[in-house]
């Protein structure tokens, strides 16, 4: 009887520590308090991929996913788990739970992160709401709460769609694509008016200079400046689409300055510096307005390397960057033999999981012709050259 009696007077006294553990830890009081700064300062970057699972099987994949057919990154699920579901604390008794979407997803409001509990719990600096606990001494990465931002910001949904995609795959072809010597609308400009295109002015042009760092070798590329090169690539890119739209009509606006050779000192790359270009480069192919042989001369004697039918091509953005695609000739729609993707590794270096995030805004992108996607009947104009899956 008596060592009943001690094991409840025992028992009496572990609850009373651990109901005072739990005040202090609630209570989370700290001289330090007022140096905590967990607050996200910077506007969050909307570019950032931010999707709920680690790992995202894209919609136009072969059937059976293959390398470049899933886009892989730490989501929102790992961050919240890493940090804050542990069984000792909201993955166990704590409430609320947050280990699954169903869980997460109440503490937010779609399209508003400013609004939702889940983002002023990572972000606030007041000692006695943080999450994690300030006294853990523990905090998220900016990384990690832009992307909580950005995720709730397009919609708090449990699988990504266009608005998560466009942006990242924006940022991955105009910074990894448009470099001072690639696609670049200044290096463009620049060839042209080294040509005699253009008649310029003192200021106009400038040059950038590349070192390969491998062999040393330094490539001088000519490059115009603002504010001709907005006038001159603005003009270009309207005579491709209103020649594009009518070339019968618009004969007269058949593009004259071409990319590649003979006309050019060098052969070198449309440019993608901005959606615009990047969406006239899918719906009128570099291959159709830069040829290496006369298209079309005119009564003057003036020749052009630019084809009038622009499906009457073999190369697109998609078949160069993806290698386990291949490409039929809209026109023709006879499929290539050889994969051409090298555009990726040649260009900008893309990853994977940055391939497939590409191909996956391309698809999903209402802005991207059709005809581009699918062909001119829907058949299908992509196929997988490991299974002959056509994409359609």
């Amino acid at each position: 009887m008596g060592s009943l009696n001690i094991r409840k007077a025992a028992g009496i006294i572990v609850g009373l520590t651990l109901v005072a553990a739990a005040f202090v830890q609630c209570t989370k009081e700290n001289p330090n308090a007022k140096l905590v700064a967990r607050a996200l300062v910077e506007q969050p970057d909307s570019t950032v991929f931010s999707s709920f699972y680690d790992t995202v099987l894209i919609e136009k994949r072969d059937v059976n996913a293959d390398v470049n057919d899933a886009i892989i990154s730490t989501g929102v699920r790992s961050i919240i788990r890493s940090n804050c579901s542990a069984a000792s604390c909201h993955g166990g008794n704590f409430s609320p739970k947050l280990t699954d979407y169903a869980d997460i997803v109440k503490l937010v409001t779609p399209g508003d992160p400013e609004g939702s509990k889940l983002f002023q719990l990572v972000t606030t600096s007041d000692i006695n709401k943080a999450m994690p606990p300030i006294n853990y001494g523990v905090d998220l990465s900016g990384t990690e709460k832009t992307k909580i931002y950005n995720w709730i910001k397009n919609g708090a949904t449990e699988n990504p769609g266009l608005i998560d995609f466009r942006p990242a795959a924006m940022a991955l072809l105009t910074s990894g694509c448009a470099s001072g010597n690639c696609h670049n609308e200044a290096t463009a400009g620049g060839y042209w008016a080294r040509k005699g295109h253009i008649t310029l002015a003192a200021g106009d042009t400038a040059t950038f200079t590349y070192i390969n760092p491998g062999t040393g070798a330094i490539t001088i590329y000519p490059q115009m400046k603002e504010p001709l090169l907005s006038q001159v690539w603005t003009a270009y890119k309207d005579s491709v689409k209103k020649f594009y739209s009518d070339t019968l009509a618009n004969a007269s606006f058949r593009p004259y300055k071409t990319f590649a050779t003979p006309i050019s000192a060098a052969s070198h790359r449309g440019p993608l510096n901005t959606y615009d270009d990047i969406l006239m480069d899918i719906a009128y192919p570099k291959s159709a307005r830069s040829i290496g042989t006369v298209q079309f001369t005119d009564g003057s004697g003036k020749k052009f390397y630019v084809k009038g039918d622009y499906l009457n091509v073999t190369s697109s953005l998609i078949s160069r960057i993806d290698s386990t695609i291949l490409l039929a000739n809209p026109r023709t729609k006879v499929f290539a033999a050889t994969h051409q993707g090298d555009m990726a590794f040649g260009d900008g270096g893309l990853k994977s999981s940055e391939i497939a995030l590409v191909k996956a805004w391309y698809f999903a992108d209402p802005n991207v012709p059709t005809v581009w996607k699918y062909g001119t009947d829907g058949s299908g104009i992509f196929k997988y050259r490991k299974t002959g899956t056509i994409i359609k």
